[in-house]
């Protein structure tokens, strides 16, 4: 059984809860989410009001357009084509500019991974 990292960047930050609630359905035993912001977004709004001196709390905190990095590692071949499914059918053609990006990453060697049992619905 392959085990597998997938990774998703969302940049629609209200699809956030829609596509953690399809991945647990999927049988998705657990997801990390992180705050993230890509380069592009960060070469389009140059921050010029910042201080000489500035926290990372604060650069982090601020109102402006973030992305959501969601990953998991699953070791079921299905589960991770049902996650990939339902990440395509809420997000829809990741060709479209600033939808996100998902990939998926082979993992060779994992620590720390629970087995759970899905619930059942």
């Amino acid at each position: 059984m392959a085990t597998n990292l997938l990774v998703l960047v969302i940049d629609d930050l209200e699809l956030e809860p829609e596509i953690l609630s399809a991945w647990e359905e999927a049988g998705v035993p657990g997801v990390t989410v992180l705050d993230s912001q890509g380069s592009r977004r960060l070469e389009d709004g140059n921050r010029d009001d910042l201080p000489l001196i500035v926290s990372l709390r604060t650069v982090l905190s601020s109102e402006e357009s973030n992305n959501r990095t969601l990953f998991t590692v699953i070791e079921d071949e299905a589960v991770l084509e049902k996650a990939t499914q339902a990440a395509h059918k809420i997000i829809g053609d990741f060709r479209t500019r600033h939808t996100g990006i998902m990939f998926v990453v082979p993992v060779t060697q994992a620590w720390g991974i629970l087995k759970v049992k899905p619930r059942k619905s």
